[in-house]
């Protein structure tokens, strides 16, 4: 009956902070439609910070697995990253115009001999201002 008891609080625990993270991800501004979700959020404490090359995938890759068993979308803000645990919440900034996104990590990459940080998906590279370019210096911060 005490193992029970226990399993019951832990995943109690699991649930309640799942849900803050979740809420973790938006700000009032890009819940109302505008911004770039990037806004101050007193939850999202940055744990640990990169620096690097970020580049975009997109509609070639739309509907494929990805390593997290999950399907790729390009319209989701998403990105692969080699090591950061899956549903990792990122906020990214484009060292070159300051725009900024969260994101979510459900992929492994980039790979290859460019040695990229980040790989963002199509929407994510929309709103930091990169689908022309395709690689931008950026900033990764981890968040809580």
């Amino acid at each position: 009956m005490k193992a029970l008891w226990w399993v019951a609080a832990v995943t109690w625990l699991a649930i309640l902070t799942t849900g803050i993270v979740a809420g973790c991800g938006s700000s009032q501004r890009e819940r109302a439609g505008g911004g770039s979700g990037a806004g101050a959020c007193a939850q999202c404490a940055v744990v640990r910070t990169q620096r690097g090359l970020a580049s975009w995938y997109g509609r070639r890759f739309a509907g494929k697995k990805t390593a997290s068993g999950e399907r790729f979308d390009p319209g989701d803000l998403t990105c692969a990253h080699r090591t950061l645990p899956f549903g990792t919440r990122l906020r990214v900034t484009n060292r070159e115009n300051g725009r900024q996104v969260i994101v979510r990590v459900n992929d492994r990459g980039p790979f290859g001999k460019r040695r990229r940080l980040i790989d963002v998906s199509r929407a994510a590279a929309k709103k930091l201002g990169m689908l022309d370019g395709g690689i931008a210096r950026v900033t990764i911060e981890v968040l809580r």
